[in-house]
């Protein structure tokens, strides 16, 4: 590695460090054995076709630019550590920041999807976060629904000449927000309410994740925009090499 390489890693296992000591916690992403058994292979089902578009999108990547893998891994590993920063919100899930707005900025939504299952694989296993059976539905709403808004957003904001820095915090806060609204229709759906069903149990689990998720999606707005700074001081050639920086 090269003297702007060991920089990088160097400030991603700052990173890691500083926000890996996290405290025991039993709330999940949504855990083991919440999901009835057909909405957890219905939710995969739907997983399926993100995950084949991202397996060929990053085989495209890597195919043409190996020097990009350095920045795949560092996004991939930021989805882990800050995913794994969780806060207790409602029985069978929790709240907390999920990194995907990174990867799907620099790489695209498709790539995030392959990150985010391989993330979601290791918490359930090494974290009891988050579940096996359970995997689909995290995967869509984490992986899938929250990358796309992201990157949409980031588009958007590009088309309407919004200030670069502003776009990422819009896109990765935004992003996080969706993630959370998706999980409370899954878990809604699978648990409608007495009086008012699916509509009325969405609306509840929404009003208890407000009040966590805004500042932690505020938060993950500010870290991305800090990344993608630190990004561009230590490892500029290789943003320039995956095309990030081309429209800057």
């Amino acid at each position: 590695m090269n003297r702007k390489q060991r920089k990088l890693v160097a400030l991603a296992a700052a990173l890691a460090i500083s926000l890996g000591i996290i405290p025991a916690a039993n709330a999940m992403h949504i855990m083991e054995g919440y999901l009835p058994p057909v909405y957890c292979v219905v939710w995969g089902v739907v997983c399926l076709p993100f995950l084949a578009a991202g397996f060929f999108s990053i085989k495209k990547t890597l195919t043409s630019n190996r020097k990009s893998l350095t920045i795949l891994a560092m996004a991939g590993a930021f989805i882990f550590v800050i995913s794994s920063l969780k806060i207790p919100s409602v029985t069978g899930s929790c709240s907390h920041m999920t990194g995907t707005g990174l990867g799907a900025i620099l790489f695209g939504p498709a790539s995030v999807s392959i990150l985010g299952l391989i993330v979601l694989l290791f918490q359930a296993i090494l974290l009891a976060h988050g579940g096996l059976t359970t995997i689909g539905a995290n995967c869509f709403s984490m992986a899938v629904a929250g990358p796309f808004v992201s990157f949409g957003i980031y588009k958007l904001c590009q088309k309407l000449k919004v200030n670069r820095l502003a776009a990422i915090f819009l896109a990765a806060s935004i992003g996080d927000l969706f993630t959370y609204c998706v999980t409370a229709f899954q878990m809604a759906l699978a648990h409608p309410s007495e009086t008012g069903g699916v509509a009325a149990s969405a609306v509840k689990f929404l009003a208890v994740f407000a009040p966590t998720q805004i500042p932690l999606a505020i938060l993950e707005g500010i870290l991305t925009v800090l990344i993608i700074i630190g990004l561009e001081n230590y490892a500029k050639k290789e943003l320039k090499s995956i095309g990030f920086l081309k429209e800057v």
